[in-house]
């Protein structure tokens, strides 16, 4: 029997109920969970995410160095175009304008109350960087 019995990766912002509905309507996924202060989803191959109340909550400032990123989310796509509409149209906004450039693409993002996440279309496969 497995020590952990799930992993989610916890955003922290001052409406998780909000939070919530935009990444259900984005991953196509459902509630499995919601207290006072943390609703918790399912989506797309398993993804498992929560949102926990944090009134005093800061989002990253990236990619400006202050307050910069400390860790994002990552989804893959078959249409970045289609990906971006979607994201769009639930409250989030692109954070990058140019195009991406190397061997694979990705474009960056934040959500509704400022979480940056990075949409990609194939596996990146650019050598590692620093």
């Amino acid at each position: 029997m497995p020590v952990v019995e799930a992993g989610f990766v916890v955003l922290d912002c001052a409406e998780p109920e909000k939070l919530a509905v935009f990444y259900k309507e984005f991953l196509d996924a459902e509630e499995t969970d919601a207290s006072a202060n943390r609703v918790e989803i399912r989506g797309a191959e398993g993804t498992r995410l929560a949102f926990r109340r944090d009134v005093n909550a800061t989002p990253p400032s990236w990619p400006r160095p202050e307050n910069s990123l400390q860790a994002h989310l990552e989804f893959v796509v078959t249409d970045l175009d289609e990906a971006e509409r979607k994201v769009v149209e639930l409250g989030g906004r692109p954070l990058e304008t140019k195009d991406a450039s190397g061997p694979f693409e990705a474009r960056g993002y934040a959500d509704p109350a400022g979480h940056s996440f990075t949409l990609r279309r194939v596996t990146p496969t650019a050598p590692k960087q620093g």
